[in-house]
């Protein structure tokens, strides 16, 4: 019996995933010779107190520390214990770059009780179904050292820019800052539209409007087109009103010319994951990370007629391709055939590319055209239908039939003035039947069908419409990943989080959802133009991104790209380090001295103070009207408090600060006293003061003498000892009601009251 146990423990394969949640839905295609663990993402890392980047300047070699995180020691310790009970390693982290980084971190530490390095094999998938699962477990591979040194070589380049540049942002602007290589160039696009916007010189300008008509044929509006077959352009209303008189004038308008075409629309190519992040922002209204995050979930597994049996719905969606497997599309012509009929279906599949793609993997699609999104809803969430519906007639969309338009355009003549109009109907709805475009929504002129050429009008209604040219519009979350892909610029896999680093550090806000430059923001960024020019632009930044796809190739060498980034760079750092910088000086005196103020920074945001600090300690908020001019904000008067100083007297004011109001001495900065709430009892532990500390998520108490002593209570307290256990203090909740109830601290105690 034990010698069977033994053969069966022999013959177990172990199968290493990168999130447990994918656990369940791989599980049920797999037989019990299969066990299935996951790494919960990344486990290894660059140090996160040091750089972890060392230069061999003889050897022109770079070498990588990596830790284990901080929470993977356990996660790492249960696969080994697996492992080593296993005849057989499946890698099956994602297939991209992170996922081969976690797969090789993985297997060194499986090879430390796994000694035959044949059984470990890399396996790979673009969907989570047993057909997939299957191949890719005969298809076994190796690890692809070339995409590990691709991702080393932007881990690198990451940590480059992150750990040398920020603590000079610290240094000359304030603590707390960071920059980096994609996020930076996210600022730089944000700082130079709001750049464009403010310096916008709003122009004025006319159009002329009419209402065309005959004795048979209904009205149709017409807009001028030509004076004297010469585009024009009217400034103001004066010109406007010269116009008007001479066209009233006109005795005899006729319609000059008609041109009639068919137009035909393709359908847009399936999702990758830039335009689904685009197309579920303006149609679903969901954010970049919100879009990643739904995805992830319709990817990973969810449960549908079978709540015990999680079900893929969607392929792989961190990917730059186009591509659709065979098997894809064979599927989606029978649906199209079967559901709407052979007119809309094409003769031949329409294939799309996209020049530079990783192509990894295919594009975002439906992994089973037959669960329709009439289907999926009935066992999905609201954001999850959402998400998978858009997905489904998108990529439906993709292999159906083009859509047909007749398209007329009329024009119409007297003396030298022409008027145009356009008219468009859909003939055919094609793909449209399933995915609707915004731009086919446009207003479209009804034309009156059986006009000719030749036949006079009548012009009713003319008059004038006054215009302002508009400045560019900010971005939006779903027009800066736009911008950034059309750019070369990052990966569509990292926008999600490079949009919330820029909004964390405070260096952009969003107005009415669109992205505007803080005062802070702004200042990172003029800095960063001026003394790293060569490293943070579009064009460089764009270029990297194509090195770090040769190196995933094995065309370019991983220590030769990295190493020719840093010559330049040092270089730049060295002379940015040194560099004093000057603040911006504003157009305003101090009131206290006369000296110019300038804009600072400091914990609670930007500010403007005396240039003469600290001789001169003059501060005040300011804010900014749409020309960029500076507006001093008034301050009111600190609301003076009962409690007096104890270090001089003075009566204390309350102040606000990072995590709300607190009382402080007046007398800053020569006296520094802030007042903090204490408990009468001392630390049980250590016997130092209890105080009141606040942080982003409330306020708890806390022993003075941290982090020496940890002591702390969550939550309000009574200092009334347990009348059981004589604990010093007691517990205080209240229920829905507002009721109080008092609880014993000390676990092994049970009073309550």
């Amino acid at each position: 019996m034990a010698k069977k146990i033994s053969e069966n423990m022999k013959n177990l394969k172990l199968l290493i995933v990168e999130s447990p949640a994918k656990i369940k839905t791989i599980s049920k295609f797999l037989g019990n010779e299969f066990r299935i663990m996951s790494t919960f993402g990344h486990i290894k890392d660059l140090p996160p107190k040091k750089l972890g980047v060392e230069i061999d300047e003889k050897n022109k070699k770079i070498t990588l520390e990596y830790d284990v995180m901080a929470d993977k020691g356990k996660t790492i310790a249960e696969i080994c214990k697996q492992a080593s009970h296993c005849n057989e390693i499946y890698l099956a982290s994602d297939p991209d770059r992170e996922g081969e980084i976690i797969s090789w971190h993985i297997s060194q530490e499986i090879e430390k009780v796994f000694k035959d390095k044949s059984k470990i094999h890399r396996i790979s998938f673009n969907e989570i179904t047993k057909p997939a699962i299957l191949q890719a477990i005969q298809n076994q591979s190796v690890i692809d050292i070339h995409k590990v040194n691709a991702q080393q070589a932007r881990r690198v380049l990451d940590r480059w820019v992150g750990y040398e540049v920020s603590p000079i942002l610290w240094k000359k602007i304030r603590k707390g800052l960071s920059a980096g290589r994609v996020q930076s160039v996210a600022l730089l696009l944000i700082c130079k539209r709001e750049e464009e916007v403010v310096n916008f010189k709003s122009e004025e300008y006319w159009s002329v409007h009419a209402d065309c008509k005959n004795k048979t044929n209904p009205i149709f509006p017409i807009e001028l087109y030509k004076i004297n077959d010469k585009t024009f352009k009217l400034k103001n209303k004066e010109q406007t009103d010269k116009v008007l008189d001479e066209i009233k004038k006109e005795s005899s308008f006729e319609i000059s010319k008609i041109t009639e075409k068919k137009r035909l629309k393709k359908a847009a190519p399936p999702f990758m994951t830039s335009t689904i992040q685009q197309d579920a922002y303006n149609k679903l209204g969901f954010s970049v990370s919100k879009t990643m995050m739904v995805a992830q979930k319709l990817y990973e597994g969810i449960p549908l007629q079978d709540p015990s049996k999680p079900e893929a719905l969607i392929t792989y969606m961190r990917t730059d391709s186009l591509r659709i497997s065979d098997t894809a599309l064979k599927d989606s012509r029978n649906f199209i055939s079967k559901k709407f009929g052979a007119k809309y279906l094409p003769k031949t599949t329409n294939v799309y590319s996209k020049k530079g793609a990783q192509d990894a993997h295919e594009a975002i699609r439906p992994i089973n055209v037959e669960v329709t999104p009439e289907i999926a809803t009935r066992y999905l969430k609201q954001d999850e239908a959402k998400l998978y519906s858009l997905i489904w007639k998108r990529f439906v969309a993709c292999q159906m039939t083009q859509a047909e338009y007749f398209q007329r355009q009329v024009l119409v003549t007297g003396g030298k003035y022409t008027f145009k109009a356009t008219g468009s109907s859909l003939m055919f709805d094609g793909f449209l039947k399933v995915y609707a475009v915004e731009e086919d929504d446009e207003k479209s002129v009804q034309i009156p069908k059986d006009i000719k050429e030749k036949d006079p009008v009548k012009l009713q209604k003319v008059e004038g419409k006054q215009h302002f040219t508009q400045p560019p519009p900010r971005y939006t979350e779903a027009t800066l990943v736009k911008e950034l892909e059309k750019q070369g610029v990052g990966r569509p896999s990292t926008y999600a989080a490079t949009l919330s680093t820029i909004q964390k550090r405070e260096y952009v806000i969003k107005e009415k959802k669109k992205f505007q430059p803080t005062e802070l923001g702004k200042a990172v960024d003029k800095m960063l133009r001026e003394n790293l020019p060569d490293i943070i632009n579009v064009q460089f930044t764009a270029h990297m991104e194509k090195d770090l796809d040769k190196i995933a190739q094995g065309a370019e060498k991983r220590d030769v790209v990295l190493l020719e980034f840093y010559d330049k760079f040092k270089k730049d750092l060295e002379k940015f380090g040194g560099k004093k910088i000057k603040k911006e000086v504003l157009d305003i005196k101090c009131p206290k001295c006369g000296a110019p103020l300038v804009v600072r920074f400091g914990k609670a945001g930007d500010f403007a103070g005396c240039s003469k600090f600290p001789e001169c300690d003059f501060t005040s908020n300011f804010e900014r009207d749409e020309s960029g001019k500076v507006k001093l904000i008034k301050q009111e008067k600190p609301q003076e408090s009962e409690i007096k100083c104890p270090q001089c007297g003075r009566n204390l004011v309350q102040k606000i600060g990072k995590f709300g109001p607190f009382l402080a001495c007046p007398g800053y900065p020569e006296c520094k006293y802030i007042h903090q709430e204490a408990l009468k009892m001392p630390c049980p532990k250590c016997g130092g003061k209890v105080v009141k500390r606040k942080w982003r998520g409330g306020s708890f108490w806390g022993c003075s003498n941290y982090p020496k002593c940890k002591f702390a209570i969550f939550g309000e307290v009574e200092e009334t000892p347990c009348p059981k256990c004589k604990s010093p203090y007691l517990l205080v909740t209240k229920d829905k009601e507002g009721n109080i109830k008092l609880s014993c601290p000390n676990k092994e105690c049970d009073y309550k009251k």
